[in-house]
């Protein structure tokens, strides 16, 4: 069966929501529509969803087919299938399809001289489906560079035809095969098709892939051979201590160029944080480290920081959401946002660091060294008695542009707090996120103000917070105004009446590049 995916954020006005990364938190950087169709004369699109294009690529106007979210009938379906030979991107996400319909799609693949991606996510193709359309990307004359069968309800017996594509395709650089059965029989499979020297791949992704540690020591055996991979995703895999240690010793090879390496939910422990220090310590091409979900705690981030404080880390992206992290770590923390001007995301969500852990933080962000654009602080147990912490970080600090905030009791007295530092005509913040805060209507006229003051916020989430009509409608006051510079507010779970809702939309034909989601 296939994964239940997340449905689409229903919409208010025009625009999209976006989420932290986090447990059971997709992050909504893109846009997700139901019945979305768009047929046009585009850029290159810098991969499924939005991601950075690859260093020394040119885009190039590519004719897309872009259909999402849209189950498909017989006579759409027979309309689209003989156009689907001309158009260089084709994806169907979520479209309805079965492994019945993919030997027309094989028949008119084969004929389709100038497809470069291909996305066929989440539809119930199975191996005998996808079997056909990996054979009719076999053609001498496919030129395929991305292709996605995220959940597609494939097994390990479809990775017997993938050595063959990645042998015979050297075109292809982007392979998503996350939330299919593949077991590490397929996954030992994809590693002999990986390891040909024919193979150019340089983005895999096997989340939620059903493998173990059994499946590490081939794909160590790739890290050290396979120079052209930079990203890795193998999040939620039961790969564990001895895994985890496999993948490390490919790691340090100097032949492994890897940029992005994502372990999320993979069983990490304090004892590979040791592996990790040494592989931050001699790999100065990784980028980004994504340990979310792993018990590691204060002492295997004492670990990871050591390894990061090393003069040849480059480390720019770290994800510790979920790790058991208290105050204790952010000591360790707070020596790498002094010594690492390099790093510029930080996620922390889901750790009980308390009022001391933000006080900590806080006060290494205010050193001149420290470069870091983006905090994520979610559910970290702060109270009100964090807040001055908070004020003097937004007063002083000139390069932290997002600041998320949710699920803690900072209450309307800790907004009234931070409230000096966000008027500051220097502040940096360009999306703050202030959803479960235990906020109500007493703290909007405060943040009616900020609307009007701070012209440099784009993008303000007050979700799941105790306002109604007085509150809201003192936000749409400021809101109206011209000197108001706001691009985005996020106001789901809040409730007002139509009365105010018709303001709102009002509100939007005077801000047409306003965005409230609800």
């Amino acid at each position: 069966m296939l994964r239940k995916r997340a449905a689409p954020v229903p919409l208010l006005a025009a625009g999209e929501g976006r989420r932290p990364p986090g447990p059971a938190e997709p992050d909504f950087r893109g846009s997700l529509v139901a019945g979305t169709r768009k047929e046009s004369l585009e850029g290159q699109p810098t991969g499924f969803g939005e991601r950075r294009p690859w260093p020394g690529t040119t885009p190039l106007p590519t004719m897309s087919l872009d259909i999402q979210c849209e189950d498909l009938s017989t006579s759409r379906w027979t309309e689209l299938l003989p156009s689907m030979q001309h158009y260089g991107i084709i994806r169907l996400d979520d479209c309805g399809l079965t492994d019945a319909m993919c030997a027309k799609i094989s028949s008119v693949l084969q004929d389709n001289l100038s497809l470069t991606e291909l996305s066929l996510a989440n539809n119930e193709l199975r191996d005998s489906g996808v079997q056909m359309v990996l054979s009719s990307l076999q053609t001498p004359t496919c030129k395929i560079q991305k292709l996605s069968l995220q959940n597609c309800n494939i097994t390990g017996a479809s990775c017997k035809m993938i050595p063959a594509l990645l042998r015979t395709k050297s075109t292809l650089t982007d392979l998503q095969l996350s939330d299919n059965h593949l077991g590490d029989e397929g996954v030992k499979l994809l590693c002999e098709g990986l390891m040909d020297p024919k193979c150019n791949l340089q983005r895999l992704e096997l989340e939620y892939c059903e493998f173990t540690a059994a499946s590490c020591e081939a794909l160590s055996s790739v890290l050290k051979t396979k120079n052209s991979l930079q990203e890795l995703t193998l999040n939620n895999n039961e790969l564990g201590e001895a895994g985890v240690l496999l993948l490390c010793q490919g790691l340090m090879d100097p032949n492994c160029n890897l940029q992005v390496l994502k372990l999320e939910g993979c069983g990490v422990t304090p004892a590979n944080c040791r592996n990790l220090s040494t592989v931050l310590q001699t790999k100065e091409s990784l980028e980004e480290l994504c340990l979310g979900e792993n018990k590691i705690g204060d002492a295997g981030l004492a670990q990871l920081c050591q390894g990061i404080l090393s003069p040849t880390c480059r480390l720019k992206i770290l994800w510790l959401w979920e790790c058991d992290i208290t105050a204790e770590g952010c000591r360790a923390l707070a020596q790498v946002l002094k010594g690492k001007a390099c790093l510029k995301k930080l996620s922390l969500i889901c750790n009980q660091l308390g009022d001391q852990g933000a006080e900590l933080l806080c006060q290494a962000l205010l050193d001149p060294a420290c470069q870091l654009e983006e905090l994520w602080l979610r559910t970290c147990g702060f109270t009100v008695a964090s807040c001055p912490s908070f004020c003097t970080l937004l007063e002083k600090n000139r390069t932290l542009k997002e600041l998320q905030l949710s699920t803690n009791a900072l209450e309307d007295a800790g907004i009234e707090l931070m409230s000096k530092g966000l008027l500051q005509s220097e502040c940096p913040i360009q999306s703050l996120w202030l959803g479960d805060c235990e906020l109500s209507d007493k703290c909007c006229g405060t943040l009616a103000n900020i609307l009007l003051s701070n012209h440099t916020l784009k993008e303000l989430d007050l979700s799941n917070n105790r306002m109604g009509d007085p509150g809201i409608r003192m936000l749409v006051a400021s809101l109206k105004q011209p000197a108001c510079t706001l691009e985005q507010l996020v106001l789901f779970d809040i409730y007002w009446t139509e009365e105010v809702d018709n303001e709102l939309r009002a509100l939007k034909e005077i801000k047409p590049n306003l965005r409230i989601t609800s």
